[in-house]
């Protein structure tokens, strides 16, 4: 496959791990209160029958929605060394084939004294393939 260029505005993720080594090239799209995490699907991304596994898009859901919290709680001036998730849910609407345009694009729904709350729809092409929502435990800065 041809190297594909990303959507304006998505650069290369910032936020590397060892589990999403494999994934690369992502892609995400910070803005003042989300971030949106993009990739092309290829066959790293997919099962046996050529379709987006569960598990990438669960996994991209958590990172977006997670990060997007902790973006609006930095924003809005607040101190905290991380998020972890205690709750994570995704319903399956549709499929995505390789080749195709993946993101996922949040939206923070509140911030607790020790819990933050995130919606994210997942799509492929601009066609919604999964909705999650999770909760996260807000980590106090260690001092």
């Amino acid at each position: 496959m041809t190297e594909q260029i990303p959507p304006e505005g998505f650069e290369p993720h910032f936020r590397k791990s060892a589990l999403t080594d494999p994934w690369e090239p992502l892609f995400s799209k910070r803005e003042s209160d989300r971030v949106r995490i993009g990739l092309y699907l290829r066959e790293p991304h997919c099962n046996s029958r050529g379709l987006v596994h569960g598990g990438l898009i669960a996994t991209l859901a958590d990172n977006a929605m997670v990060l997007s919290c902790v973006a609006v709680i930095k924003g809005a001036g607040r101190e905290t060394s991380g998020l972890v998730t205690v709750s994570l849910t995704t319903d399956f609407i549709g499929s995505a084939r390789l080749g195709q345009w993946l993101e996922v694009n949040t939206h923070f729904v509140k911030a607790g004294g020790s819990l933050a709350f995130a919606d994210s729809f997942v799509t492929a092409d601009g066609a919604v393939v999964a909705r999650a929502s999770a909760s996260f435990k807000i980590l106090s800065v260690r001092k």
